[in-house]
């Protein structure tokens, strides 16, 4: 079947999708929605026998809906509409909710019902919601309702409240009012789900010492009183603030007044304001350790997976800790949303010389990288519970072996951030592992990539469970299993012998030297690419158009050239 994505953006549900459809053998090609003649005009390039949209800011225009079957994936339950689904239900406490896929016509949100999928409700953020329990829902809904449209005779479920099964209602668009704290009033319990409803977007508005800030990124401050309302202190880069029963961290912020106006880590943009306030020293940290029998785990959930300097710098010191422990495997967690998704845009964007920014974090994350290839005392493990993209999936192979969990997202590519080249050794681990053939086709295709793909071209070495407490029971028994082979010394020396030879071969500072080589000339040459785009994927500049990489409706090469006029 041809099948058109229509969206917003090219998001983690989108992308899975995009995935998930070509591998059942569906021809998929994305459009941006980026306004109603590019919308219709690709449409008629395409022609789809059906058009579904994952994640729209407007309504599908009538031009459109009223001529070709169109599939909304709504992020509620069977009956819930409005533009805040998922906001409502996080702020109320929903035990259970859903996601429902339904036809488009002229009330939005009311078409007819093809598909519904339920989940149990979990205590995180609506970003963490919606990568996980969402996408997995959204995906089992719509690859249903895709079978159904091939059955013959099948119609779909009007919406009808007289059922009993209908449970939602039509919500109104959530404002500010709706989710502002109370600190005087409001409990930890509170305080959290009114964030939550807000991450990733809008953030919940508040004032700290007179300045007007967004919050984001809360977490449960176990064990912190204080006056409520009061700022208690800090641990890294996150501060810890009182609540009438508790108190919460705060990781970030975003000033919209500012001069950097888009999320910063909370100590970044309260700067100096903040001079005085303690340093919590047992309080919250992005980098935690833990150990059972003789495996490590290295957690480093870091926000939207991305690795600042000082994130690099401490992970690398953590992980040289890690090393001296008396175990044999080390497993580098990441986080449950990401893995890692490399270098720190937005930290780079508010440096007073991004160039030079760019630079110290590609170096830092190089150092890490470094540190994981050049171990000789463990065997090394990245498990990968969530979407990996960029550098960090290249981090990632640093690692003897990588898991990951069924169902991740990879972007193993670079070029999208404006012809980045990229570093990480992947010159050297890519290769390595898979072959330059398939090392070119991994970096060329700009393309997201399934687990099955990654475990095919010898990306991973290893994907299994369905969703992250499946991932880590396996897991830990695999990893268990690895530090108690019975040939784990034989393992360990092959391992360190094969690294020796590669240095012999090639040094590992002469593959660094190559492509920070290439590096230095994204970050200082005369071509501004790379600026530009760090500048738009920060400040959410919306696309002016489609990438022929995901609309292959547009690759006027494929086309007859008669038709080029109307692809461009």
């Amino acid at each position: 079947m041809k099948i058109l994505i229509l969206t917003h953006a090219f998001n983690s549900l989108s992308q899975r999708l995009h995935i998930e459809l070509k591998k059942r053998g569906h021809t998929v090609s994305v459009e941006f929605d980026i306004n109603d003649a590019v919308s219709e005009q690709a449409v008629a390039l395409f022609q789809p026998e059906l058009i579904v949209a994952p994640f729209l800011k407007r309504a599908i225009p009538e031009t459109i809906w009223r001529h070709h079957t169109c599939l909304v994936v709504h992020p509620g339950i069977k009956g819930d509409r409005g533009p805040s689904a998922l906001d409502w239900a996080i702020l109320k406490g929903a035990p259970e909710w859903g996601v429902t896929v339904l036809q488009a016509n002229a009330e939005m949100d009311a078409g007819d019902l093809w598909a519904t999928v339920n989940f149990p409700m979990r205590a995180a953020s609506k970003a963490s919601l919606y990568r996980n329990e969402v996408t997995d829902a959204a995906l089992q809904g719509v690859l249903l309702a895709v079978e159904r449209m091939e059955q013959a005779g099948f119609q779909p479920e009007p919406l009808d409240y007289a059922q009993a099964d209908v449970k939602g209602t039509l919500q109104p668009l959530m404002r500010q009012s709706d989710r502002r704290i109370d600190w005087q009033q409001d409990t930890t319990e509170t305080v959290l789900r009114k964030i939550r409803s807000a991450d990733g977007f809008p953030g919940v508005l508040d004032w700290i010492y007179g300045q007007e800030v967004m919050l984001y990124d809360a977490h449960a401050a176990d064990g912190l009183y204080g006056e409520p309302g009061m700022l208690l202190g800090h641990s890294e880069q996150a501060i810890c603030r009182a609540t009438v029963d508790g108190a919460v961290w705060i990781g970030h912020l975003r000033d919209k007044q500012g001069v950097h106006p888009f999320k910063l880590p909370a100590m970044r943009v309260l700067g100096k304001r903040l001079a005085e306030l303690p340093k919590i020293v047992a309080g919250y940290s992005d980098i935690h350790y833990e150990e059972q029998g003789r495996v490590g785990y290295l957690h480093f959930p870091f926000y939207n997976g991305a690795m600042s300097t000082d994130q690099c710098n401490r992970l690398r010191e953590a992980y040289v800790a890690a090393r001296r422990r008396d175990t044999r495997v080390i497993v580098l967690m990441g986080g449950p949303d990401f893995w890692s998704n490399g270098i720190h845009l937005n930290t780079i964007e508010a440096a007073e010389s991004p160039a030079d920014e760019s630079w110290a974090n590609i170096n830092a994350i190089n150092d890490l990288a470094r540190e994981i290839i050049t171990t000789e005392s463990h065997l090394t493990v990245s498990a990968l519970q969530g979407n990996a993209g960029a550098g960090g999936v290249f981090l990632a192979r640093a690692a003897d072996r990588v898991w990951a969990r069924s169902g991740v997202v990879l972007n193993p590519h670079y070029k999208d951030m404006g012809n980045l080249f990229g570093s990480e050794y992947w010159t050297y681990l890519l290769p390595k592992r898979v072959g330059e053939e398939r090392a070119r086709r991994i970096t060329q295709a700009r393309l997201p990539m399934g687990t099955e793909e990654a475990g095919e071209l010898g990306l991973l070495d290893g994907y299994f469970g369905q969703d992250n407490p499946q991932l880590l029971v396996e897991l830990k028994q695999r990893a268990k299993a690895l530090a108690d082979d019975a040939d784990f010394d034989q393992i360990l020396r092959d391992k360190v012998a094969t690294r020796q030879a590669d240095e012999q071969e090639k040094p590992l500072d002469e593959y660094r030297r190559e492509e920070l080589e290439r590096m230095n000339l994204n970050f200082y040459g005369f071509d501004p690419s790379y600026h530009v785009a760090r500048y738009n994927f920060v400040y959410k500049v919306p696309k002016s158009r489609t990438p022929i990489t995901i609309a292959g409706h547009r690759d006027i090469s494929k086309r007859p050239r008669d038709d080029w006029s109307q692809a461009s």
